[in-house]
């Protein structure tokens, strides 16, 4: 259900921004402006739902940008990819992002931002 939810906000809030956004800001802009708000969203989806940490908020919070950095850049360079060279409307192009970078996002959090040391 995280899942789902994440990739639901994710895709709504570019879906939103892109179409307030456009005629001012360049698809890359619109793009960081998104995963800044997603990232923020998905990171406490997952400390409160999914892994159920406690506590290390700004640790974790930290750690979640390092995988949803690497998630962020990749996503960004797909949008404009789809966007500009494919020629694919916002909605296509987001989704086809959004299927590639859900699995390795959500096994980088597993591996990486909420590990619990042994």
């Amino acid at each position: 259900m995280a899942g789902a939810w994440n990739t639901a906000f994710g895709y709504s809030i570019g879906i939103a921004l892109y179409l307030l956004l456009a005629e001012h800001l360049h698809v890359i802009l619109i793009g960081v402006i998104c995963n800044l708000i997603s990232i923020t969203m998905s990171f406490t989806i997952y400390k409160l739902f999914v892994f159920q940490t406690h506590g290390n908020w700004l640790y974790e919070y930290a750690r979640s940008y390092l995988v949803y950095g690497f998630m962020a850049v990749l996503s960004i360079f797909l949008l404009w990819v789809f966007i500009d060279f494919g020629q694919m409307n916002i909605w296509t192009a987001q989704a086809l992002t959004m299927v590639l970078t859900v699995v390795i996002s959500y096994l980088g959090h597993k591996t990486f931002t909420f590990k619990v040391p042994n």
